[in-house]
């Protein structure tokens, strides 16, 4: 908690306790929430595998932003905009706990199947609990995926000017992958390696979505981030 905590301190620091949406500022602000959503996860669902996945990674994402990073200045937004940003940004990081959940439910399914029991298995809770906290995580994620899209025909203008035309397409097919799945598990009872699978892709797209066209405008472009 002290850690994610600081990690929030060095966010309102480093951009001036605004909203900065450039690709390496964005990236640890995902995992600072990741890492909050993942505490808040533990209190009701003890996984600590989650933490031995989430938490390294967070330090790494704000070691790069704080020292790698060129230095950035946050773009002037609506509180319309803001509000999509942040349902935009929990819906990710729910999505994201997610598929690290999809991943323990493959390494349990692959150690039971092969009489395997590490302790990477034993840090897991039982493999049904794991799989009612993945189906779990993702129905919140997808609520929110949907106000994600919804708030964003509303308060988002000019897709073509501002390149926001392929993200909003890859968003739209990772909500239609994680929609399917919630349906196959609702109408079939999908689970297994098939609920691991959709939920490894749709956060592949989503993660496409999100960053893969930040990277390619920012970095690879050298284009400004959207005003939106």
């Amino acid at each position: 908690m002290l850690a994610v905590l600081a990690h929030a301190g060095v966010l309102l620091g480093m951009h001036r306790g605004a909203l900065d949406l450039h690709f390496f500022a964005a990236l640890s602000l995902v995992a600072c929430v990741v890492s909050a959503l993942t505490l808040f996860v533990n209190l009701s669902r003890p996984v600590a595998a989650l933490g031995v996945v989430v938490f390294p990674l967070a330090a790494l994402l704000v070691a790069i932003d704080s020292f790698l990073a060129p230095a950035t200045m946050p773009v002037a937004m609506d509180w319309q905009i803001k509000l999509h940003v942040t349902v935009a940004l929990v819906a990710f990081s729910l999505l994201s706990i997610a598929a690290v959940l999809a991943l323990g439910l493959a390494v349990q399914e692959r150690g039971l199947r092969h009489r395997q029991f590490g302790p990477w298995l034993r840090a897991l809770p039982p493999l049904t609990l794991t799989e009612t906290l993945l189906f779990r995580v993702i129905g919140a994620g997808f609520a929110l995926l949907t106000l994600t899209l919804i708030t964003g025909a509303l308060f988002v203008g000019n897709l073509f000017g501002q390149h926001l035309v392929h993200k909003t397409v890859l968003s739209i097919v990772a909500w239609l992958v994680f929609g399917v799945l919630l349906y196959g598990r609702w109408r079939f009872g999908w689970r297994g390696r098939r609920a691991v699978n959709l939920t490894l892709i749709g956060m592949a797209v989503l993660v496409l979505a999100f960053f893969g066209s930040k990277f390619v405008l920012e970095l690879v472009l050298h284009r400004p981030v959207p005003r939106l």
